[in-house]
Protein backbone atom coordinates (compact mmCIF):
# COMPACT_ATOMS: atom_id res chain seq x y z
CA UNK A 1 0.00 0.00 0.00
CA UNK A 2 1.41 3.34 -0.64
CA UNK A 3 1.30 5.98 1.45
CA UNK A 4 -1.25 8.10 -0.94
CA UNK A 5 -3.60 4.98 -0.86
CA UNK A 6 -3.29 4.81 2.81
CA UNK A 7 -4.52 8.67 3.51
CA UNK A 8 -7.21 7.96 0.94
CA UNK A 9 -8.63 5.01 2.81
CA UNK A 10 -8.35 7.30 6.20
CA UNK A 11 -10.42 10.02 4.86
CA UNK A 12 -12.79 7.49 3.12
CA UNK A 13 -16.18 7.84 4.27
CA UNK A 14 -18.43 6.07 1.78
CA UNK A 15 -19.49 2.57 2.56
CA UNK A 16 -19.30 -0.77 0.00
CA UNK A 17 -15.74 -1.92 -1.33
CA UNK A 18 -13.89 0.12 -3.36
CA UNK A 19 -10.75 -0.08 -5.82
CA UNK A 20 -8.37 2.80 -5.16
CA UNK A 21 -5.40 3.32 -7.63
CA UNK A 22 -2.27 5.71 -7.39
CA UNK A 23 -1.20 7.05 -10.64
CA UNK A 24 2.05 7.26 -9.32
CA UNK A 25 3.33 3.73 -9.37
CA UNK A 26 1.78 3.84 -12.89
CA UNK A 27 4.10 6.28 -14.04
CA UNK A 28 6.80 4.62 -12.29
CA UNK A 29 5.28 0.82 -13.94
CA UNK A 30 6.19 3.01 -17.63
CA UNK A 31 9.21 4.25 -16.54
CA UNK A 32 10.13 0.32 -16.06
CA UNK A 33 9.28 -0.79 -19.02
CA UNK A 34 11.04 2.09 -20.74
CA UNK A 35 14.13 0.94 -19.28
CA UNK A 36 13.46 -2.78 -19.59
CA UNK A 37 12.95 -3.30 -23.72
CA UNK A 38 14.45 0.54 -24.47
CA UNK A 39 13.89 -0.22 -28.07
CA UNK A 40 10.30 -1.43 -27.71
CA UNK A 41 7.21 0.43 -28.28
CA UNK A 42 4.93 0.02 -25.28
CA UNK A 43 1.21 -0.23 -26.43
CA UNK A 44 -1.07 -0.37 -23.10
CA UNK A 45 -3.75 -2.73 -23.24
CA UNK A 46 -6.49 -0.79 -22.22
CA UNK A 47 -8.66 -3.95 -20.81
CA UNK A 48 -6.63 -3.86 -17.91
CA UNK A 49 -8.09 -0.58 -16.66
CA UNK A 50 -9.65 1.96 -18.94
CA UNK A 51 -9.82 4.65 -16.37
CA UNK A 52 -9.96 8.27 -18.15
CA UNK A 53 -7.35 9.16 -15.76
CA UNK A 54 -4.47 5.81 -16.51
CA UNK A 55 -5.11 6.78 -20.19
CA UNK A 56 -4.19 10.79 -19.94
CA UNK A 57 -1.39 9.94 -17.96
CA UNK A 58 -0.19 7.35 -20.19
CA UNK A 59 -0.48 9.78 -23.54
CA UNK A 60 1.48 12.72 -21.94
CA UNK A 61 4.13 9.77 -21.27
CA UNK A 62 4.24 9.38 -24.54
CA UNK A 63 2.55 5.76 -24.43
CA UNK A 64 0.69 3.69 -27.04
CA UNK A 65 -2.62 1.65 -26.94
CA UNK A 66 -3.96 -1.69 -28.03
CA UNK A 67 -7.55 -1.09 -27.85
CA UNK A 68 -10.24 -4.36 -28.16
CA UNK A 69 -13.13 -2.53 -29.03
CA UNK A 70 -14.57 1.10 -30.61
CA UNK A 71 -15.59 2.40 -27.05
CA UNK A 72 -11.70 1.39 -25.83
CA UNK A 73 -11.27 3.63 -28.87
CA UNK A 74 -12.93 6.03 -28.09
CA UNK A 75 -11.53 6.29 -24.79
CA UNK A 76 -8.04 6.68 -25.85
CA UNK A 77 -8.43 9.39 -28.47
CA UNK A 78 -10.65 11.23 -25.64
CA UNK A 79 -7.95 11.13 -23.10
CA UNK A 80 -5.59 12.99 -26.21
CA UNK A 81 -3.85 9.92 -28.30
CA UNK A 82 -3.71 10.68 -31.67
CA UNK A 83 -4.76 7.73 -33.62
CA UNK A 84 -1.15 6.64 -35.00
CA UNK A 85 -0.72 5.65 -31.26
CA UNK A 86 -3.32 3.28 -31.50
CA UNK A 87 -3.82 -1.08 -32.62
CA UNK A 88 -6.80 -2.75 -33.04
CA UNK A 89 -5.72 -6.00 -31.43
CA UNK A 90 -8.66 -7.66 -31.28
CA UNK A 91 -9.19 -10.47 -33.65
CA UNK A 92 -12.86 -10.52 -33.30
CA UNK A 93 -14.30 -7.17 -34.70
CA UNK A 94 -17.43 -6.69 -36.20
CA UNK A 95 -17.25 -4.88 -39.90
CA UNK A 96 -19.01 -1.77 -39.04
CA UNK A 97 -17.17 -1.09 -35.85
CA UNK A 98 -13.39 -1.63 -38.42
CA UNK A 99 -15.37 0.84 -40.57
CA UNK A 100 -15.61 3.17 -37.66
CA UNK A 101 -11.91 2.71 -36.12
CA UNK A 102 -11.16 3.63 -39.35
CA UNK A 103 -12.72 6.57 -40.01
CA UNK A 104 -11.58 8.01 -36.78
CA UNK A 105 -7.96 7.36 -37.96
CA UNK A 106 -6.73 3.96 -36.60
CA UNK A 107 -4.95 2.02 -39.36
CA UNK A 108 -3.30 -0.60 -37.50
CA UNK A 109 -5.77 -3.87 -37.46
CA UNK A 110 -4.88 -7.78 -35.82
CA UNK A 111 -6.18 -10.25 -37.72
CA UNK A 112 -5.81 -14.03 -37.45
CA UNK A 113 -8.12 -15.43 -40.11
CA UNK A 114 -8.85 -14.70 -43.76
CA UNK A 115 -12.90 -13.81 -42.62
CA UNK A 116 -11.31 -11.11 -40.59
CA UNK A 117 -8.78 -9.77 -43.51
CA UNK A 118 -11.89 -9.45 -45.95
CA UNK A 119 -13.90 -7.62 -42.85
CA UNK A 120 -10.64 -5.44 -43.07
CA UNK A 121 -10.16 -5.19 -46.47
CA UNK A 122 -13.59 -3.97 -47.18
CA UNK A 123 -14.05 -1.60 -44.14
CA UNK A 124 -10.13 0.01 -44.01
CA UNK A 125 -8.61 0.06 -47.40
CA UNK A 126 -4.90 -0.53 -47.03
CA UNK A 127 -4.65 -0.31 -43.58
CA UNK A 128 -1.60 -2.82 -41.92
CA UNK A 129 -2.47 -5.63 -40.51
CA UNK A 130 -0.66 -7.84 -38.22
CA UNK A 131 -1.32 -11.93 -38.12
CA UNK A 132 -1.71 -13.06 -34.74
CA UNK A 133 -0.42 -16.92 -34.16
CA UNK A 134 -1.52 -19.13 -31.39
CA UNK A 135 1.66 -19.94 -29.14
CA UNK A 136 1.97 -22.29 -25.63
CA UNK A 137 0.95 -20.65 -22.70
CA UNK A 138 2.41 -22.80 -20.51
CA UNK A 139 3.98 -20.81 -17.23
CA UNK A 140 0.69 -18.55 -17.60
CA UNK A 141 -1.72 -18.13 -14.62
CA UNK A 142 -4.08 -17.19 -17.22
CA UNK A 143 -3.47 -18.68 -20.44
CA UNK A 144 -4.81 -17.02 -23.50
CA UNK A 145 -4.45 -20.23 -25.80
CA UNK A 146 -7.03 -21.54 -28.56
CA UNK A 147 -9.79 -18.44 -28.30
CA UNK A 148 -6.64 -16.59 -30.14
CA UNK A 149 -4.50 -16.99 -33.09
CA UNK A 150 -3.76 -19.23 -36.13
CA UNK A 151 -1.68 -21.97 -36.17
CA UNK A 152 2.17 -20.58 -36.83
CA UNK A 153 1.82 -22.45 -40.39
CA UNK A 154 -1.10 -20.72 -42.23
CA UNK A 155 0.42 -17.11 -41.10
CA UNK A 156 2.24 -16.67 -43.88
CA UNK A 157 -0.74 -17.40 -46.12
CA UNK A 158 -2.92 -15.40 -43.98
CA UNK A 159 -0.48 -12.32 -44.90
CA UNK A 160 -0.28 -13.29 -48.35
CA UNK A 161 -3.78 -12.71 -48.81
CA UNK A 162 -3.96 -9.34 -46.65
CA UNK A 163 -1.37 -8.41 -49.11
CA UNK A 164 -3.59 -9.38 -52.48
CA UNK A 165 -6.68 -7.76 -50.75
CA UNK A 166 -4.82 -4.19 -50.43
CA UNK A 167 -3.71 -3.88 -47.25
CA UNK A 168 0.03 -3.87 -45.94
CA UNK A 169 1.29 -7.14 -44.26
CA UNK A 170 2.88 -5.38 -40.88
CA UNK A 171 4.16 -8.02 -39.10
CA UNK A 172 3.54 -11.05 -36.26
CA UNK A 173 1.75 -10.92 -32.91
CA UNK A 174 1.52 -13.44 -30.24
CA UNK A 175 0.46 -13.72 -26.24
CA UNK A 176 2.56 -16.26 -24.15
CA UNK A 177 -0.31 -15.65 -21.62
CA UNK A 178 -1.12 -13.39 -18.68
CA UNK A 179 0.66 -12.93 -15.91
CA UNK A 180 3.49 -15.19 -17.20
CA UNK A 181 6.49 -16.11 -14.70
CA UNK A 182 8.39 -18.07 -17.24
CA UNK A 183 11.06 -15.35 -18.61
CA UNK A 184 11.97 -17.83 -21.68
CA UNK A 185 7.79 -17.91 -23.02
CA UNK A 186 8.81 -15.79 -25.38
CA UNK A 187 11.34 -17.60 -27.41
CA UNK A 188 9.84 -20.67 -28.52
CA UNK A 189 7.08 -18.14 -30.25
CA UNK A 190 9.87 -16.03 -31.49
CA UNK A 191 11.18 -19.05 -33.10
CA UNK A 192 7.69 -19.41 -34.96
CA UNK A 193 7.40 -15.61 -35.72
CA UNK A 194 10.63 -15.76 -37.62
CA UNK A 195 9.88 -18.49 -39.52
CA UNK A 196 7.01 -16.76 -40.63
CA UNK A 197 8.97 -13.62 -41.69
CA UNK A 198 11.33 -15.68 -43.47
CA UNK A 199 8.21 -17.55 -45.55
CA UNK A 200 6.54 -14.06 -46.44
CA UNK A 201 10.30 -12.53 -47.63
CA UNK A 202 10.53 -15.88 -49.97
CA UNK A 203 6.97 -14.52 -51.34
CA UNK A 204 8.34 -10.84 -51.30
CA UNK A 205 6.70 -9.71 -48.92
CA UNK A 206 8.31 -7.82 -45.88
CA UNK A 207 7.59 -7.78 -42.57
CA UNK A 208 8.57 -4.95 -39.86
CA UNK A 209 7.19 -5.35 -36.69
CA UNK A 210 6.92 -8.51 -34.12
CA UNK A 211 3.94 -7.43 -31.32
CA UNK A 212 5.62 -9.42 -28.54
CA UNK A 213 2.09 -9.12 -26.65
CA UNK A 214 1.69 -9.13 -22.76
CA UNK A 215 2.32 -11.38 -19.97
CA UNK A 216 4.57 -9.30 -17.58
CA UNK A 217 3.50 -10.19 -14.46
CA UNK A 218 1.87 -7.85 -11.52
CA UNK A 219 3.12 -9.18 -7.68
CA UNK A 220 0.22 -11.26 -6.16
CA UNK A 221 0.85 -13.90 -3.57
CA UNK A 222 3.91 -15.66 -5.75
CA UNK A 223 7.10 -14.26 -6.37
CA UNK A 224 7.68 -12.70 -9.78
CA UNK A 225 10.80 -12.41 -11.58
CA UNK A 226 12.55 -9.09 -12.34
CA UNK A 227 10.86 -6.98 -15.31
CA UNK A 228 14.87 -6.35 -16.13
CA UNK A 229 15.33 -10.59 -16.18
CA UNK A 230 12.28 -10.48 -18.72
CA UNK A 231 13.43 -7.58 -20.93
CA UNK A 232 17.18 -9.93 -21.10
CA UNK A 233 15.81 -12.86 -22.06
CA UNK A 234 13.08 -11.42 -25.07
CA UNK A 235 16.70 -9.56 -26.64
CA UNK A 236 18.16 -12.55 -25.94
CA UNK A 237 15.90 -14.72 -28.34
CA UNK A 238 15.28 -11.94 -31.01
CA UNK A 239 19.19 -12.13 -31.36
CA UNK A 240 18.83 -16.00 -31.54
CA UNK A 241 16.04 -15.96 -33.84
CA UNK A 242 16.45 -12.62 -36.29
CA UNK A 243 20.53 -12.25 -36.19
CA UNK A 244 21.37 -8.77 -36.79
CA UNK A 245 18.39 -8.06 -38.10
CA UNK A 246 16.30 -7.60 -35.58
CA UNK A 247 12.49 -6.36 -36.51
CA UNK A 248 10.81 -3.46 -34.87
CA UNK A 249 8.99 -4.73 -31.45
CA UNK A 250 6.13 -3.77 -29.47
CA UNK A 251 4.84 -4.41 -26.36
CA UNK A 252 1.11 -4.62 -24.30
CA UNK A 253 1.56 -4.55 -20.83
CA UNK A 254 -2.07 -4.50 -19.40
CA UNK A 255 -1.43 -6.41 -15.52
CA UNK A 256 2.15 -4.82 -16.01
CA UNK A 257 1.48 -1.55 -15.61
CA UNK A 258 -1.55 -1.07 -13.37
CA UNK A 259 -1.80 -4.32 -11.17
CA UNK A 260 -0.02 -3.17 -8.12
CA UNK A 261 -1.28 0.46 -8.87
CA UNK A 262 -4.78 -0.62 -7.08
CA UNK A 263 -5.93 -2.22 -3.87
CA UNK A 264 -9.52 -2.96 -3.28
CA UNK A 265 -10.91 -2.09 0.20
CA UNK A 266 -13.22 -4.80 1.16
CA UNK A 267 -15.19 -5.95 4.18
CA UNK A 268 -16.35 -9.46 6.02
CA UNK A 269 -19.72 -9.50 6.19
CA UNK A 270 -20.20 -13.13 7.42
CA UNK A 271 -18.17 -15.74 9.07
CA UNK A 272 -19.76 -19.33 9.43
CA UNK A 273 -18.67 -23.11 9.95
CA UNK A 274 -20.77 -25.61 8.30
CA UNK A 275 -20.71 -27.82 11.62
CA UNK A 276 -19.26 -27.48 14.80
CA UNK A 277 -16.53 -30.19 13.76
CA UNK A 278 -15.70 -28.06 10.67
CA UNK A 279 -11.98 -26.61 11.37
CA UNK A 280 -12.12 -24.34 8.14
CA UNK A 281 -14.50 -21.56 8.10
CA UNK A 282 -16.37 -19.84 5.35
CA UNK A 283 -15.24 -16.01 5.10
CA UNK A 284 -17.92 -13.87 3.58
CA UNK A 285 -17.20 -10.43 1.70
CA UNK A 286 -18.55 -7.72 0.14
CA UNK A 287 -17.33 -8.41 -2.60
CA UNK A 288 -16.83 -11.49 -4.70
CA UNK A 289 -16.48 -12.53 -7.84
CA UNK A 290 -19.70 -10.58 -9.77
CA UNK A 291 -18.48 -7.62 -8.31
CA UNK A 292 -14.44 -7.08 -9.54
CA UNK A 293 -12.61 -10.18 -8.70
CA UNK A 294 -13.25 -12.53 -11.78
CA UNK A 295 -9.63 -13.62 -12.14
CA UNK A 296 -10.16 -16.01 -9.10
CA UNK A 297 -11.48 -18.58 -11.35
CA UNK A 298 -10.38 -21.85 -11.00
CA UNK A 299 -8.58 -20.20 -8.34
CA UNK A 300 -6.08 -18.59 -11.20
CA UNK A 301 -4.91 -15.54 -9.58
CA UNK A 302 -4.12 -15.73 -5.65
CA UNK A 303 -4.37 -11.85 -4.70
CA UNK A 304 -2.59 -10.59 -1.12
CA UNK A 305 -5.07 -9.80 1.36
CA UNK A 306 -4.19 -8.15 4.25
CA UNK A 307 -5.78 -7.52 7.51
CA UNK A 308 -5.30 -5.16 10.29
CA UNK A 309 -5.06 -8.52 12.64
CA UNK A 310 -2.31 -9.98 10.42
CA UNK A 311 0.29 -10.35 13.48
CA UNK A 312 -2.32 -12.96 15.08
CA UNK A 313 -2.78 -16.60 14.95
CA UNK A 314 -3.89 -17.48 11.26
CA UNK A 315 -6.14 -20.40 10.19
CA UNK A 316 -6.80 -21.93 6.82
CA UNK A 317 -10.58 -19.99 5.47
CA UNK A 318 -12.87 -20.48 2.50
CA UNK A 319 -13.62 -16.82 1.20
CA UNK A 320 -16.58 -16.26 -0.33
CA UNK A 321 -18.56 -13.14 -2.24
CA UNK A 322 -21.82 -12.09 -0.60
CA UNK A 323 -24.51 -12.66 -3.40
CA UNK A 324 -26.95 -15.79 -3.56
CA UNK A 325 -24.61 -17.66 -6.43
CA UNK A 326 -22.81 -20.73 -5.52
CA UNK A 327 -20.32 -20.21 -8.26
CA UNK A 328 -19.48 -17.10 -6.36
CA UNK A 329 -16.87 -18.51 -4.21
CA UNK A 330 -12.91 -17.13 -4.49
CA UNK A 331 -10.51 -19.69 -2.70
CA UNK A 332 -11.93 -22.93 -2.02
CA UNK A 333 -9.29 -25.39 -3.62
CA UNK A 334 -6.60 -24.15 -1.60
CA UNK A 335 -7.89 -22.32 1.81
CA UNK A 336 -6.83 -19.04 2.13
CA UNK A 337 -4.97 -18.21 5.84
CA UNK A 338 -6.29 -15.46 7.44
CA UNK A 339 -6.11 -14.49 11.34
CA UNK A 340 -8.41 -16.15 13.52
CA UNK A 341 -9.05 -13.23 15.20
CA UNK A 342 -10.83 -11.89 11.91
CA UNK A 343 -14.31 -10.72 13.09
CA UNK A 344 -17.54 -9.66 11.22
CA UNK A 345 -17.25 -6.02 9.99
CA UNK A 346 -13.22 -5.98 9.76
CA UNK A 347 -11.81 -4.33 6.61
CA UNK A 348 -9.79 -6.41 4.50
CA UNK A 349 -6.99 -5.03 2.25
CA UNK A 350 -6.58 -6.88 -1.49
CA UNK A 351 -3.62 -5.66 -2.89
CA UNK A 352 -2.43 -5.91 -6.63
CA UNK A 353 -5.99 -5.05 -7.73
CA UNK A 354 -4.91 -2.42 -9.89
CA UNK A 355 -6.11 -4.66 -13.32
CA UNK A 356 -9.01 -6.68 -13.80
CA UNK A 357 -11.72 -5.93 -11.73
CA UNK A 358 -13.22 -2.61 -11.88
CA UNK A 359 -13.83 -3.16 -15.29
CA UNK A 360 -15.26 -7.05 -14.64
CA UNK A 361 -17.58 -5.36 -12.67
CA UNK A 362 -21.07 -6.27 -13.25
CA UNK A 363 -24.04 -3.79 -13.80
CA UNK A 364 -25.84 -4.91 -10.85
CA UNK A 365 -25.95 -8.48 -10.27
CA UNK A 366 -28.43 -8.89 -6.89
CA UNK A 367 -28.98 -5.71 -6.34
CA UNK A 368 -24.64 -4.95 -5.92
CA UNK A 369 -23.54 -1.82 -7.34
CA UNK A 370 -20.44 -2.12 -9.93
CA UNK A 371 -17.08 -1.89 -8.04
CA UNK A 372 -16.85 2.24 -6.87
CA UNK A 373 -12.70 3.14 -8.28
CA UNK A 374 -10.80 6.05 -7.23
CA UNK A 375 -8.07 7.05 -8.92
CA UNK A 376 -5.48 9.38 -6.85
Amino acid sequence: MTARIREFLKQRTNDGPCLVLDLDVVRENYQNFARALPDTKVFYAVKANPAPEILKLLVGLGCCFDVASLAETEAVLAAGAPPERISYGNTIKKEREIATAFKLGVTLFAVDCEAEVEKVARAARGSRVICRIHCDGSGAEWPLSRKFGCEPVYAADILEFAHKQGLIPHGVSFHVGSQQHNIEAWDRALASTAAVFRACAERGIALTTVNLGGGFPARYVRKTPKLESYGKAIFRSLRKHFGNAVPETIVEPGRGLVGNAGMIEAEVVLIAKRSPEDEVRWVYLDIGKFHGLAETIDESIRYPIRTAKDRDETAPCIIAGPTCDSVDVLYEKTPYPLPVSLAIGDKVLIEAAGAYTATYSSVGFNGYPPLRQYVI
